[in-house]
């Protein structure tokens, strides 16, 4: 890897609140939300502002990958987004892929060669590698198994396979897999294997050739240098104003490999160095950024949604400190298990844990709280609207308050008209 090229002075001077509603905007916080029916276009649209979704199984609330979509479009058929994901028809032919990009993701399709380029760091499924090595046979019987049976289930083919890689033992931690859970995820990692169906969140793995279009697949191997520009500008037009940190931090890919790119794509003019006031690492703009005199935005917000999964991102742009508080111990928590920022205009005002009560058919709120200086009768009647609709869009009949914060009182009155 050649050295980068010396980055140029920053050009200007953003205000923190201009920096702000930049952000917001590049994220579609700036954009009303449909008034008619959400369709496959708006998936589209909003996916190619924001480049991914996070996967992730806790499903206490609302699966991570079908919240953001939610808190920028609002009510929509999550149907909708199953079948661009993990179903292909020639009439309806599939929108989205899946691969490790922040996380595991769903990702338009034309990003899959980007992120198998080599442009990222190798995940943790190469360790793996040596396991394909040295048993090539299993290998081969997974592959030859898959296009039998596949769309297939890991747990189906260990069956299918007759235990020759040792099964995991009952109640085994995750990491502790069989011999051809291991393959498989290797396989996927390097792309021979992909997601071909999720069924009640199971991964059913496919042949690649199988799933994605001969055009798609055409594109890879990429080269990786060229692939990496390509993913910290996608980055930077998804966060309108970043570090080269938090740039590198939304695809996770390694620093000097990202610090090239930065280079490389300030001396062609495509990301534009600037300075905000307060931030303590230099910053660039996407060309294409808008500043929005205001932002009139409301959004509940899951913890792995692209606005506020970096963390210092967060608390610098918002002043908002923000943990995930799910491996804490109940007693030790501070806000709750499963906590949705909420957002209000351009400001992160409130915070509340939610959980899908499906049996009772209630969202339940065992705790709301406000941050200091909200409006905190504004805040109550906007958070009441927003949960009254998400309430809806699961499917709820409606939304019950607990006693945890100084926001929950003022909540159950707003729900209740009083």
């Amino acid at each position: 890897m050649t050295a980068p090229p010396a980055v140029e002075p920053p050009a200007e001077t953003l205000s923190p609140a201009v920096a702000r509603r930049i952000a917001l905007a590049a994220q579609g916080f700036a954009d009303p939300r449909p008034t008619a029916a959400v369709t496959r276009r708006h998936l589209a649209k909003a996916i190619g502002r924001i480049r991914l979704l996070q996967l992730d199984s806790v499903n206490v609330a609302v699966r991570a990958h079908y919240a953001p979509l939610f808190s920028r479009l609002g009510s929509y058929d999550r149907a909708l987004l199953d079948d661009a994901a993990w179903t292909h028809s020639a009439r309806r032919p599939r929108l989205f892929a899946e691969y490790w990009a922040h996380e595991a993701s769903l990702v338009p399709l034309l990003d899959w060669p980007l992120l198998l380029s080599g442009a990222k760091r190798p995940g943790w499924w190469s360790h793996y590698g040596a396991l394909a090595d040295r048993e090539p046979w299993l290998v081969e019987d997974v592959l030859t198994a898959v296009k039998e049976l596949g769309p297939v289930g890991a747990g189906t083919l260990e069956s299918a396979l007759g235990g020759r890689g040792a099964p995991r033992p009952a109640g085994a931690s995750w990491w502790q897999r069989s011999d051809v859970k291991r393959i498989c995820e290797f396989l996927f990692g390097v792309g021979r294997l992909t997601t071909g169906a999720r069924v009640n969140f199971q991964r059913l793995y496919d042949l690649t050739e199988r799933v994605l279009p001969p055009d798609v697949l055409a594109r890879h191997p990429a080269d990786p240098e060229e692939s990496a520009r390509g993913l910290v500008r996608q980055a930077a037009a998804a966060l309108g104003v970043a570090t080269e940190p938090d740039l590198r931090d939304y695809y996770r890919l390694a620093p000097q490999r990202s610090r090239q790119a930065v280079a490389e794509l300030v001396e062609e003019g495509e990301l534009e160095p600037v300075e905000v006031r307060g931030w303590r690492h230099p910053a660039y703009r996407h060309p294409a950024a808008r500043a929005p005199r205001r932002i009139a935005a409301r959004a509940l917000l899951c913890p792995f949604d692209p606005l506020i999964w970096k963390r210092a991102r967060t608390e610098r742009i918002f002043g908002f400190r923000y943990r995930i508080e799910i491996y804490v111990p109940e007693r030790a928590r501070e806000f709750g298990y499963y906590v949705f920022p909420f957002l209000l205009d351009d400001a992160l005002v409130a915070r509340v844990d939610l959980k899908a009560d499906r049996a009772a058919g209630v969202l339940r709120v065992p705790g709301a709280f406000a941050e200091p200086g909200s409006d905190i009768r504004r805040v109550a009647a906007e958070l009441a609207a927003e949960l009254r609709l998400m309430a809806g869009w699961l499917g709820l009949d409606g939304v019950r308050v607990g006693d945890r914060g100084e926001l929950s009182a003022p909540l159950a009155r707003a729900l209740s008209g009083t």
